[in-house]
């Protein structure tokens, strides 16, 4: 990077920007035109990554909800939270035996205590909002508020109809603050006019951080353009598609609401999903899908934009994970936190420093499920309840040759580094658990 847009990166970050994180849910690697798509427009999204950077090895924390925004709020490893390996039940159900024991304390949930993000940026004089999904715990000693979010609105599980508001047992689950609150419409468009709201009451001169995680295009799939009564149409590409499309229309809004109040050119905005599409979505030509630790489980789309920071059009390959998200925001707000699992992003989107090799690791529970992977420069030690495969991603990304028996060194390399790693982030919260 030359030095004028150097020192400029440099004074971008000491005036402590505004940031917009957004995150889609079970938004399929191939679902956004900037990585594929043929039969879904998304230009907001498109235009987020020709405005700066669309990273073309980015991963999820986790193959489901709940782990992955753990990892994002605490920016290091859910394993280190404990009982939050995978997506917290309908109602506040522990989905395997660790989580059930929580659930039975009345601790099913993200402890405020392991939080940084929001945290770290109001004592850094941002004001905070989370308007969307929030689906890490459904307590109220768990809700956003605990989490350092100033205000927030949405949904507290996993999925909600998207216009009665209400999970699979009839609860309605849309709450606003500390309090559970009914509206009218479909719920993509009340997350936006949330958000946007909130973006246009903000103080010039205070910086913000607006974290909008939507439920689309997580099931149940209905048509936008329905109400009360529209049925979930399972496996319906069509309306999938409009799904995205309307999130992708309404993302469009909020950005229109920053040009709007001229907070701009002074925002990062980031967009990424929590994890690969369900059978609703495509994570072709990936192989697996969401609950998978395949790369169509875990991959996802990662673009974000930086005015005066981060050029225009750059394609960048260097490996990254959710909680790196969580490391990038913190530095470009000059905000601290300790213990941090991932690393700040910007440097390489900005060519301060070239993409460099790391080694990742993924473990998912759910029921008797046990799935563990990582991946070490290009080769990935993947495998469930002890049965492994291992593969060269460089030279087979689709996940097709297994290279088990002809390489057991390198398996048995991965392996260990596997084992350190879980011995490393085992989880204090757990210790009383009954083995």
């Amino acid at each position: 990077m030359q030095r004028r847009s150097f020192l400029f990166s440099l004074a971008a970050r000491r005036s402590r920007p505004n940031i917009v994180l957004v995150l889609a849910d079970d938004l399929g690697s191939n679902d956004l035109s900037c990585y594929g798509s043929r039969d879904i427009r998304t230009p907001h999204i498109d235009g987020i990554a020709a405005r700066g950077v669309r990273f073309s090895r980015f991963y999820a924390n986790a193959p489901e909800c709940t782990p992955t925004r753990t990892a994002l709020l605490t920016g290091r490893y859910p394993q280190r939270v404990g009982g939050l390996e995978c997506a917290i039940g309908t109602g506040n159900v522990g989905r395997y035996d660790e989580a059930a024991w929580l659930q039975q304390r009345g601790e099913l949930g993200l402890p405020p205590a392991e939080s940084v993000l929001a945290h770290a940026l109001r004592e850094r004089g941002y004001s905070t909002a989370c308007m969307g999904k929030w689906h890490l715990g459904y307590a109220e000693k768990h809700w956003p508020a605990a989490h350092g979010f100033d205000e927030s609105f949405g949904v507290l599980g996993g999925n909600a109809d998207y216009f009665r508001h209400t999970e699979d047992a009839g609860d309605h689950v849309l709450f606003e603050n500390r309090r559970r609150v009914k509206r009218d419409g479909y719920l993509t468009d009340l997350i936006a006019d949330a958000a946007i709201a909130w973006i246009e009451k903000r103080k010039r001169g205070t910086p913000f951080f607006l974290y909008l995680p939507f439920t689309a295009p997580h099931a149940p799939i209905q048509d936008p353009d329905g109400g009360p009564g529209t049925p979930d149409l399972k496996g319906n590409r069509a309306i999938y598609a409009k799904m995205v499309e309307r999130m992708d229309r309404r993302l469009g809004d909020v950005l229109a609401a920053l040009n709007r109040t001229g907070a701009a050119d002074n925002t990062l905005v980031i967009f990424t999903s929590d994890n690969g599409a369900d059978a609703n979505g495509s994570n072709a030509p990936l192989r697996g899908r969401k609950s998978s630790l395949w790369e169509g489980g875990i991959r996802a789309g990662c673009v974000m934009r930086f005015p005066g920071v981060i050029r225009e059009g750059v394609e960048c390959a260097q490996l990254g994970l959710t909680f790196d998200l969580t490391a990038t925001v913190l530095a470009a707000a000059g905000a601290r936190a300790a213990r941090l699992d991932g690393i700040d992003l910007l440097p390489v989107a900005t060519g301060q420093r070239p993409a460099s090799s790391r080694t990742a690791f993924w473990r998912y529970k759910r029921a008797e499920r046990r799935l563990k992977a990582v991946r070490e420069g290009d080769l990935k030690l993947v495998g469930e309840n002890g049965k492994e495969e291992l593969y060269d991603l460089a030279a087979d990304p689709l996940e097709r040759s297994g290279l088990l028996a002809s390489r057991p060194e390198d398996a048995a390399r991965l392996r260990a580094l596997l084992a350190r790693w879980e011995k490393d982030v085992a989880a204090p919260r757990l210790a009383g658990f009954p083995a």
